[in-house]
This record gives C-alpha cells, sequence and structure tokens, in this order.
C-alpha cells in the first residue's frame, strides 16, 4: 500500500485517476451562449452568462479543497504486457560524396590570404610585361601607366602620343594605385572561384579568364571611349593579362586548401566545440 497524493492509501494494483467531469463542457456552452446573445438576443447571453457561472462552480468544487478521483484497478503482474525497450542500432555517418551524400562545392577552398598574395605578384608580373611593351613599342616606360591613368583623368584622354610619352607624377600615382587594387580584387577572386570550376585551373584561370576579361574591356571601351581603345594594343594587353592569370592562378593553387565547414561533425557546425 502506497499512500497517493492526497494521504489515502493506494493499492500497488490500483491507480487512481481523475473523474469524469461534465463541468468543461457546460462552461464552454455558456461562454458560447453569451457571445452568440449579442449578435441574437439578450436573453441568451443571460442565460449562457449563468450557465459559465454554475459550470465554473461545480468545476471548482471537482478540484478544490480535494480533487475528486476515482481508482482504476490494474491487471496482474502476470498478465501485463512486457516493457517495450525501443532498438538503438548503431548510427551510421556517411562521408561527403558517397552513398548519394550530397556535397556542397566546393569542398575545400582557397585561403583569401593567397588571393592577396596572387594578385600582388600577378600584378607585378603584368605590370612588367606593360613597361616591356612601353620600352620596346612606345620608346616610354611612362605611355602604359599614362594611358592606364587616362580613364581618371580627362586631360590625358584627349593627350597626344608625345605626352602619353613624358612622366606626369599625378598620371604615375593614379596608375599605381589603381594597378593595385584591381590586381588585389581579381586575385581574391581567384580564391574564391578557381575551387568552384572543374579540373585544370591553369587553363581556366590563366587563359580563358584572361580572354574573357580582354573581351569584356574591348567591347566597354570601344562603346565608351572609341579614341582610347583605338591607342590600346590589345596584342599586349591580351599577353600581360594571360601573364597575370597565370602568375595569379599557380601561387592560389600552390595554397593549402581549406575544408569547408560541411566537412565538420554538426557539433562543429552547431558551435557547440571548436572543429579542432
Amino acid at each position: 500500500m502506497t499512500p497517493t497524493h492526497d494521504g489515502r492509501p493506494q493499492s500497488s494494483d490500483t491507480v487512481h485517476l481523475p473523474a469524469p467531469t461534465a463541468w468543461p463542457m457546460v462552461l464552454a456552452l455558456g461562454i458560447t451562449l453569451t457571445f452568440g446573445g449579442l449578435i441574437t438576443h439578450g436573453a441568451i447571453s443571460v442565460v449562457g452568462l449563468v450557465l459559465a457561472l454554475i459550470a465554473g462552480v461545480g468545476w471548482w468544487r471537482d478540484v478544490l479543497p480535494e480533487q475528486r478521483v476515482e481508482p482504476l484497478a490494474l491487471s496482474s503482474i502476470e498478465l501485463r504486457p512486457p516493457a517495450i525497450v525501443p532498438p538503438r542500432p548503431p548510427v551510421e555517418r556517411a562521408s561527403i560524396g558517397e552513398g548519394s551524400h550530397r556535397a556542397r562545392v566546393p569542398v575545400e577552398i582557397q585561403p583569401y590570404s593567397a588571393g592577396i598574395k596572387g594578385g600582388i605578384v600577378g600584378g607585378i608580373v603584368m605590370a612588367v610585361l606593360a613597361l616591356a611593351y612601353g620600352l620596346v613599342v612606345q620608346r616610354s616606360l611612362w605611355y602604359p601607366i599614362n594611358l592606364l591613368s587616362a580613364i581618371a583623368l580627362p586631360a590625358l584622354a584627349n593627350a597626344s602620343v608625345a605626352e602619353l610619352r613624358a612622366f606626369s607624377l599625378p598620371a604615375f600615382a593614379i596608375g599605381t594605385v589603381v594597378h593595385g587594387v584591381v590586381s588585389v580584387l581579381v586575385g581574391l577572386l581567384y580564391a574564391v572561384i578557381l575551387p568552384m570550376l572543374p579540373r585544370r585551373h591553369m587553363l581556366w584561370g590563366g587563359l580563358v579568364a584572361p580572354l574573357l576579361w580582354t573581351g569584356l574591356v574591348w567591347a566597354v571601351l570601344g562603346v565608351v571611349d572609341p579614341m582610347m581603345n583605338a591607342r590600346v594594343d590589345w596584342l599586349w594587353f591580351v599577353v600581360s593579362q594571360i601573364g597575370f592569370g597565370l602568375t595569379t592562378g599557380i601561387v592560389v593553387a600552390r595554397a593549402n586548401p581549406l575544408a569547408t565547414m560541411q566537412t565538420w561533425p554538426l557539433a562543429a557546425r552547431a558551435g557547440v566545440e571548436g572543429p579542432r
């Protein structure tokens, strides 16, 4: 014999459940009639309010001061069904790309620092090729720098060949800054995009991307500034872009790749513990 919550003895073969009561349904009917009378007749609301009050009192007396319960006899232990123990099979974790497990591309990415380094080194190679063009073809190291700065300096856009061959401090400063910033940004794009492309990254980064970039610049410049478009030696431009693409691609490809978060365990992705 074990005591119940109200102090009365309870047999181990008997449990006490709350006694059934109709007061909740009467209360619901009273509330429904109370609001229904608002659109029909006031007498219906009065009847509903009375029913709700009676049901509330009756429901209260069923619960307080002592809850009404009724005993429920249990069958003997021998006749009771055995307890159900759910099986716990071992959990197998699928590897990325195996067993139809879908992997998000890329699985590995190159660090951003590799893109910055690649952009700097590629920018130096492209600058050397551009200066070689200026020295061999135009007999001036300043010609390609002034031509690049003409995008930002309207005075150089209509300058003569002699003026483009002369040294200009504002043009040198603007050309250096523009070339450096663009080279670093393109290097970051290489670090982000190359891991998502198929294999042969040198083909994509060293040939396909420079040709696409050159075609875009040629088409836009031909519409925006045809005079400037005519002054650009596009063969040397393509050579310098390919030099940049090959150099940047090599630097980015030689960096140690970093695994994306999809390769981490669930606890690490949820922030419960570190990836290492």
